[in-house]
């Protein structure tokens, strides 16, 4: 049974003074509480310690720590309210600087608050060994294969010439497409070169989509839990995001006809195989009544395939797509290839019909003009040659060969797990408290969490987490995990 009583923590105020360092005590004071702000070790409103309880504390004197505060409300750090203390101020973009990038504001449907995902980004590109990462969306580089991709851009390298100098096609290298077209009939989606445009990942695939099918004040409703970078990137641009509870089987289908009726959604955006962050996959009884919804009260349907790769195929496990169903009509299919080749080549695209597909390149040609000719043509490379299919493989039978292991020992460790993935690579637990709370002293230890509360619109606190089956193999996790949760 799961123990909810968290385990005593360090104090999170708590800092590791160095005398004769060449560094004053009051700058290593500011640096060391400011970085725990910027990490949200320290939440905005938390109340500082007193002067004269830091100065105990620390064995410092008063005036350091005087001196100390004062210069963390000169960087927007702290603020002072008068008879009540020192509080960490609330991080407004003017305050972030070159920090961080602002957070954007949510919409009405999440009660206008921050949504607060620019920590885990942040982290997530702190170039930490993967094993102090267990919350990461991605796989471990030496998962991959390197030479798979350095061999490929060789070969393209030596092509010269004009084809690496000017810019690309706007719709994206032709070849590319048209094996593109090959890879979607293999899933029994038809989709000629015409239909398909080329992105900078899944990423700019749903910029695209949205900023072309909403305006502001548009409903956009998204699975819950969801994929949270997509959240904040449709309420920059005025959206209401509208959380859909997700099943094991797909979406309740009662609240979403409920929510269809109610917000008269633009856009329904759904992973359909290997969903972000349970790793379940949509049945086809719920795949009819999702198109037959969408019919009914005439929203667009984007299907978030990142993960398709990772998924052993309908012939082994089922898997329903509703491109492959609705065949592009009322269905804009999104793929790319930065969880199962390489995040650095940022090669994604979009399949729909003729008619939105020109929509959606005139469109990326305002934001990007075309996207990177280079990439694109590594990942044909390595696509046309048969090499990358036999790459998948070898990375589904090693998840495979940890997938449940790993389960077991989670459940071992007191997370509990209600639906146990028969693929992919992340795995949906809960904790039996608040994973904000224990984000925030994993983050202490050096280990980078994904709490619950970032994959909902809503952004409440959640027991629940994401947690990655390829970066948990070391003891790292498992020994923080039996601290905290005995």
């Amino acid at each position: 049974m799961t123990n909810t009583r968290l385990a005593e923590a360090p104090a999170p105020f708590e800092t590791m003074l160095t005398r004769g360092t060449g560094e004053s005590l009051i700058d290593q004071i500011v640096r060391s509480v400011a970085a725990r702000i910027d990490d949200k070790v320290l939440r905005s409103g938390a109340r500082m310690p007193s002067i004269r309880q830091f100065a105990a504390t620390h064995g410092v004197s008063a005036f350091t720590v005087v001196a100390s505060y004062d210069k963390l409300v000169a960087k927007g750090y702290v603020e002072s309210r008068r008879g009540a203390g020192f509080f960490v101020r609330e991080r407004s973009p003017l305050n972030l600087g070159e920090r961080s990038a602002a957070v954007p504001q949510a919409s009405e449907a999440i009660e206008h608050k921050p949504l607060d995902v620019v920590w885990l980004i942040r982290n997530m590109f702190r170039q930490a060994p993967h094993q102090q990462v267990p919350g990461s969306g991605l796989l471990p580089s030496d998962w991959l294969d390197g030479p798979l991709v350095s061999n490929a851009l060789r070969d393209v390298g030596r092509q010269g010439g004009s084809a690496l100098l000017n810019y690309g096609a706007p719709q994206g290298f032709l070849p590319l497409r048209q094996q593109l077209q090959l890879k979607l009939a293999e899933l029994e989606i038809e989709a000629a070169p015409e239909q398909l445009v080329t992105t900078v990942g899944i990423t700019q695939a749903l910029d695209l989509v949205a900023r072309e099918f909403t305006r502001p004040g548009d409903t956009i409703l998204v699975d819950d839990p969801a994929w949270f970078l997509m959240f904040g990137s449709f309420a920059a641009l005025g959206a209401k995001v509208v959380g859909v509870p997700r099943l094991a089987d797909g979406p309740d289908i009662a609240q979403l006809a409920a929510m269809a009726a109610l917000h008269k959604p633009k856009l329904y955006v759904i992973n359909s195989v290997l969903h972000n962050p349970t790793s379940t996959s949509l049945s086809a009884a719920k795949a009819f009544q999702v198109l037959r919804l969408a019919e009914e009260h005439g929203f667009t349907i984007v299907e978030d395939d990142i993960y398709c790769d990772l998924h052993p195929g309908s012939a082994v496990q089922p898997a329903t797509r509703l491109a492959a169903l609705d065949q592009l009509r009322r269905v804009i299919y999104l793929g790319g290839f930065s969880k199962s080749m390489s995040a650095n080549l940022r090669v994604g695209f979009i399949a729909t019909s003729h008619e939105w597909a020109q929509r959606l390149c005139d469109r990326k040609m305002l934001a990007t003009l075309t996207t990177s000719d280079i990439g694109e043509r590594v990942v044909y490379k390595i696509l046309s040659e048969g090499l990358y299919r036999k790459h998948v493989d070898r990375v589904r039978t090693r998840l495979d060969s940890v997938r449940a292991k790993t389960v077991r020992q989670m459940e071992k460790a007191g997370l509990r797990v209600d639906v146990a993935p028969p693929a992919g690579m992340f795995v949906w637990v809960d904790a039996g408290c608040d994973t904000n709370v224990l984000t925030e002293r994993a983050m202490a230890d050096g280990l980078l969490l994904a709490p619950g509360s970032l994959f909902s619109p809503s952004q409440l606190p959640s027991t629940k987490m994401r947690l990655n089956v390829a970066t948990v193999q070391e003891p790292t996790l498992w020994s923080f995990l039996e601290r905290q949760l005995r």
